[in-house]
């Protein structure tokens, strides 16, 4: 299952350079391509807001 972006995301970038599949597009809030995301983590991990989290 893709990983999804909530609403506390602010759009600071530090998640697009860690995604290895491009998934992750800019935005007023960052949004995830579920059909890229290859659901490694990495963006989740990197988050300062914790506001990436696996899809359900």
């Amino acid at each position: 299952m893709a990983y999804v972006i909530s609403e506390d995301c602010v759009a600071c970038g530090t998640c697009i350079d860690e995604c290895p599949s491009g998934a992750i597009s800019e935005g007023d809030r960052y949004s995830i391509d579920p059909n890229s995301c290859v659901d490694c983590g990495t963006c989740a991990d990197v988050c300062p807001t914790g506001a990436i989290a696996p899809g359900e």
